[in-house]
């Protein structure tokens, strides 16, 4: 009726920890597919869309002035030139 006595053997306690932890890892990960989910499908941001926000930004904190951010955002956009004023 009793086999082993109720001894657990090494065995035993390592399969033990790996279902734990098996448990947990699939809990966590329906939780992160859940939240992500629930979200909403936002899409994938374009490049253009993430430099222009960029560019404004460092606008914004000074680092640029108001000639390079009109030729980032023409450069960005394709409207006039290709080239950088100046250049050759």
């Amino acid at each position: 009726m009793y086999w082993g006595n109720g001894v657990w053997g090494a065995g035993d306690w390592v399969a033990m920890s790996a279902m734990m932890v098996l448990f947990w890892g699939v809990l966590a990960a329906a939780v992160v597919w859940f939240v992500r989910m629930g979200r909403g499908n936002r899409g994938p941001v374009r490049s253009a869309d993430h430099a222009d926000v960029l560019l404004a930004e460092r606008f914004a904190r000074g680092e640029i002035d108001g000639d390079e951010f009109t030729r980032g955002r023409e450069l960005l956009h394709g409207s006039g030139s290709s080239r950088l004023r100046g250049g050759s």
